[in-house]
Parts: C-alpha cells; structure tokens; sequence
C-alpha cells in the first residue's frame, strides 16, 4: 500500500460504492460496525402497524431502521400515509414503497423535521415509528406546541464495542450510539480528524474529545464521505503546495 495513503475508519458498515469511490483519490476505509439496530417488533406492535395501515395518518421518520421495520409490516398495498421524514437514506428507503408525492416535508434532522410539521397548522397529531434510544428533540417539540405524539419503537440499538489498535488519520462517526460504543473502549490521538452526521453526535464527540470535528448537516453516508474526500484531499494538496514552494 502506498506510503501517502490516508486511513479512515467507519463505525459502520458502508456502500461498497463509497468505499471505492474514496479508495480513487487514495482514501482507504476500513469498516467496523459499533453498533446494532435490532428490530423489535411484539405481536401488538405488528398488529397495530397492520391497523394504521388501512388508517390516514401523519406518519413520521428519522431513520432507515425504522423505515425498514415497518415496511416489513405493510401490506402489499402501500398505505395513504402522509409522512415526514429526514433526507437522505430514510427518505430514498420509503420511496422503495411510497410515491414521491407522500412525503410531505424533509428536512436534515429531527429538530428541523418537527419545524415543517408545524408549518402545517391542520396537523394535530403523529405517529413517530422510531427507536427505543431515539432523541427527544422532535417529540418534545411537536408536544409543546400542543400536536399528540403518539411513538411507536420497532427496533433497538445496541452497542457492539471493538478495541481498536490500529492508527486513522480519521474516523466516520453516524450517530450518538456509536459514537458511545467506540468511546467506551477506545481513547485516540487528537491529531485524529473526526467526521460526524448532526450536531446531536458532533456534540456527543465533543463530550469525549477535543479533536476537531468536521460535520455534515445532511444524513446519508455518501455525505460524509464526500467531507473525508474533500478534506484530505485538500489536505494533501497544501502538503504538494508546500513542499513545492
């Protein structure tokens, strides 16, 4: 491997499109997972989907893993929900399902998503499909300006911690879950460069670490990865620059 290559580290498992995309501009990836979404969907909970199934609702999603769960409880036809979601990878696996015209609003993240909710004045209640470690910022929005949230958990998160002795020049980070599961068994240089998806993981970095941390506003791993390329490669192009002059 050549010696200039830059080593990043990714904290879940990523598109093999994206991992050969970075490795062009002599970026390699290695991909640990430390963390596990597991699906948790009762009896109760399958049935109560089935039923808002053949129900006009306000649905709503911040997550792939949610929006994988539930669409595995749908029936063939897909409901006439109206739904808000995140961009990026939520937003393209409900398409899998839904027409583009179902989705009435995006946004980067949760906090922005309950701020186009309440844009729509006739919304008087959701219904949240999400995970049991699921942020508050957007339930505790919508309830404070009086819309009834009512939450549905279909999946868990759980740490799965890797000791990593290995040394990256950077580390992807996806999410608050993983950014604890690596913390709780790894400490890193602070010439480390942390990429992170959200304020919320970029903030949950910081209470680790005072590396810096460079921050996609958009979910979706091609995002990040565009960041890493971005600035590595301008950080070898100042490196030319300099020994040049």
């Amino acid at each position: 491997m050549a010696s200039n290559s830059i080593e990043i580290l990714s904290t879940r498992n990523l598109n093999q499109d994206l991992v050969e995309k970075a490795g062009l501009q002599d970026i390699r990836i290695a991909s640990i997972p430390f963390i596990q979404n597991i699906p948790d969907v009762s009896t109760e909970i399958a049935n109560e989907i089935k039923l808002l199934a053949a129900q006009k609702i306000v649905a709503v999603f911040t997550s792939i893993h949610a929006v994988e769960v539930v669409k595995s409880e749908l029936p063939d036809i897909p409901p006439t929900w109206e739904i808000f979601c995140t961009g990026g990878a939520t937003k393209e696996a409900l398409l899998e399902t839904f027409d583009e015209s179902a989705i009435t609003g995006t946004a980067k993240n949760a906090s922005g998503l309950a701020e186009k909710i309440l844009q729509h004045v006739n919304i008087k209640q959701v219904v949240f499909f999400c995970g049991k470690q699921r942020l508050n910022d957007l339930p505790e929005t919508l309830q404070g300006n009086g819309i009834k949230v009512t939450e549905i958990i279909v999946y868990q998160t759980v740490g799965t911690p890797v000791t990593i002795n290995k040394h990256y020049q950077g580390i992807l980070f996806f999410s608050p879950s993983g950014v604890h599961s690596f913390f709780s068994t790894n400490t890193i240089s602070v010439a480390v460069v942390l990429f992170s998806i959200g304020k919320t993981t970029t903030a949950t970095i910081e209470s680790y670490c005072s590396n810096k941390v460079i921050t996609s506003q958009w979910p979706g791993e091609a995002n990040l990865i565009e960041l890493a390329i971005e600035y590595f490669g301008n950080t070898k192009n100042k490196a030319v620059r300099g020994t040049d002059e």
